[in-house]
């Protein structure tokens, strides 16, 4: 669930994210957070966010916390 919220999603954070094209498989891509797409504070799917590789997907585990 935490996940689920935005304020738990800061850039510069190590997460684990499923991609549109990987949500049937499950499949996880890790990344540090660049930016935050999500405008609304809570999303059944996980926050949306953009990775500093450019790849976008929504937040399924924090890797990391500061």
């Amino acid at each position: 669930m935490i996940n689920q919220q935005r304020k738990n999603i800061k850039t510069g954070l190590n997460v684990a994210v499923v991609k549109k094209e990987h949500q049937r498989s499950g499949e996880l891509t890790c990344g540090i957070v660049k930016r935050i797409l999500t405008k609304s504070t809570i999303h059944p799917h996980g926050i949306k966010v953009m990775l500093e590789t450019g790849e976008v997907g929504r937040v399924q585990k924090i890797m990391q916390e500061d």
